[in-house]
């Protein structure tokens, strides 16, 4: 058996989008790794639940080999095998994010030897993770400019604290990643969005987060600004939420969007604000991806063939952590160069991947 690659946990951004990107690249590059410090730079290190369930999805995806997974741990050790193909089940007992076990798996699901079904249960719509709206309206239209995407089912919404969603993710195998150059922001031409409620959760609260979204908004854009506000039928969810998704899109085919959960302890309008405030402090810029979209294209643009172009705002330290495990398990060559107006243009060379089965 290989040595493993050690890979220190605690760097950087210290969390969970390690333990996702180093693995996904292991996978894919079939190198094995040893993870130490896990979540190291978290009040409470160690695998959670939802880590759990994202490393197990992995191994069966592979038919990996994997030691140390058990709740708490703070090192595991993975020597990946082939990316497989058929149906693969992710069941987080908890609110655990099922768009962080989207995040960790689609890169590796597109260069499976067939098509691949992921049966996802847990937290759709959570705090400290993109609400499944967002990974399907915002993030999908971003993957395919690379040349691949997915399908999503959702039967039901799964909310903090007891979880239960529940979504059906479809991926077709591709042979390679082609690479993007999304440098000219353009003009806006559409602005929309969703917000909605659930439960006990009183209508007024989505119009209030569509009321202070469109109140920012229309600062950048003065059409017409499409945000639905509705209430979430009893069998897609009963628990109490509520939230607001939303999006634009220009005339050279930018789409960011900015997303929030409502709080009992922040007025929906300022929220509804915050949420947009996203899009609003991109656009200054003219940014051609928002903050949140920004690292997991860094994964693509890594695994592509060629060179990839992206605009952003100044890199978050997810992305710049990103950059790093890319650049540490890969041969992607990246550069980071600052605009006059303050944007920044990330740069890579990447790997060109090769799938051998399509």
């Amino acid at each position: 058996m290989a040595k493993p690659m050690d890979i220190d946990g605690s760097m950087l951004e210290g969390g969970g989008q390690i333990l996702r990107m180093a693995l996904g690249f292991s996978v894919l590059c079939r190198k094995p790794i040893r993870i130490f410090n896990i979540r190291g730079g978290r009040k409470k290190p160690g695998l959670l639940a939802q880590h759990m369930k994202g490393i197990e999805l992995l191994r069966d995806l592979c038919s990996a080999e994997a030691k140390g997974l058990e709740i708490g741990s703070t090192e595991i050790e993975f020597h990946p095998g082939k990316i497989g193909r058929g149906k693969f089940t992710a069941h987080i007992e908890t609110a655990g994010s099922v768009s962080l076990l989207m995040q960790a798996v689609l890169p590796v699901a597109i260069f499976g030897s067939g098509a691949i079904t992921l049966d996802l249960k847990g937290g759709t719509n959570v705090e400290m993770a993109p609400q499944v709206d967002f990974m399907t309206e915002i993030f999908r239209p971003n993957m395919e400019k690379f040349g691949a995407t997915f399908d999503f089912d959702l039967f039901r919404r799964g909310y903090f604290p007891k979880g239960g969603g529940h979504c059906v993710v479809h991926v077709k195998s591709i042979r390679s990643l082609r690479p993007v150059t999304l440098v000219d922001f353009g003009v806006i031409n559409k602005c929309y969005g969703w917000s909605f409620v659930s439960g006990a959760v009183p209508i007024k609260v989505a119009k209030d987060l569509s009321g202070g979204a469109k109140n920012m908004l229309k600062r950048i854009y003065r059409e017409d600004i499409d945000i639905e506000e509705y209430r979430e039928s009893v069998d897609m969810a009963t628990d109490n939420c509520s939230g607001i998704i939303l999006g634009i899109q220009t005339t050279t085919g930018v789409v960011m969007g900015g997303a929030a959960l409502g709080s009992r302890q922040k007025d929906a309008f300022r929220i509804g604000e915050d949420a947009a405030n996203v899009i609003k402090s991109a656009y200054k810029l003219r940014a051609c991806v928002d903050r949140h979209v920004q690292d997991m294209v860094v994964v693509l643009m890594a695994l592509a063939e060629g060179r990839s172009r992206i605009k952003t705002e100044p890199l978050t330290l997810h992305t710049q952590t990103a950059i790093h495990v890319a650049q540490m398990m890969t041969d992607a060559k990246f550069t980071v160069t600052e605009q006059e107006n303050g944007s920044f243009i990330i740069e890579c060379d990447g790997i060109g991947i090769q799938n051998q089965v399509e």
